[in-house]
């Protein structure tokens, strides 16, 4: 079976669950929350999809993971649901398709800028507003940034899946494939 289709189908069935708990919210918040903690913790895939390890020490470490309490029950459902079907090595790319799900069902676009030194307040300022004339009216924004200066100068900006590349880096990349064709 294709594997980013099992994650999808389970994604989309706990933002039926949480839309009818009236949690999709705060689901929301935990799968934020738990997808960051895949990329920032070191080995947490690897413990996940570890026959070894207990379903008991499983669930613990990604309710921690989740930043989850007791009243987050949905969650914690759909972790002893995830164990009970053997899909739990899945949860990573179920979190990142539940986000998915999530902000095109309620207009929000996440943006990351990325420049080659730190932008002042009223370039950010620029930058967003240009970003909110190109995204449809009413939509939300959950904005980012970040430096790399090998950029060299000038910014990247991502918008869900496409991607403004005005770096100096990109243009020097450009003028180069250009003397190469001729």
């Amino acid at each position: 079976m294709n594997e980013g289709l099992i994650p999808r189908r389970y994604a989309k069935a706990l933002f039926k669950v949480a839309q009818e708990r009236k949690v999709e919210e705060k689901i929301y918040a935990l799968m934020t929350t738990l997808a960051e903690s895949f990329v920032s913790t070191t080995g947490l895939s690897q413990t996940i999809s570890n026959p070894f390890v207990p379903a008991s020490q499983k669930i613990e470490l990604l309710t921690i993971a989740a930043q989850a309490s007791e009243q987050d029950s949905t969650y914690a459902d759909f972790l002893k649901l995830l164990i009970e079907t053997k899909r739990i090595n899945f949860l990573r790319d179920i979190a990142i398709a539940f986000l998915a799900i999530y902000r095109k069902t309620n207009g929000i676009y996440s943006v990351k800028v990325t420049s080659a030194g730190e932008l002042s307040a009223a370039e950010r300022d620029r930058i967003k507003t240009i970003i909110t004339r190109h995204l449809p009216e009413g939509s939300k924004i959950e904005y980012s940034s970040a430096v790399d200066p090998e950029l060299l100068g000038g910014f990247v900006v991502n918008i869900d899946n496409e991607r403004l590349d005005a770096s100096i880096k990109n243009e020097l990349e450009q003028l180069r494939l250009k003397l190469i064709s001729i």
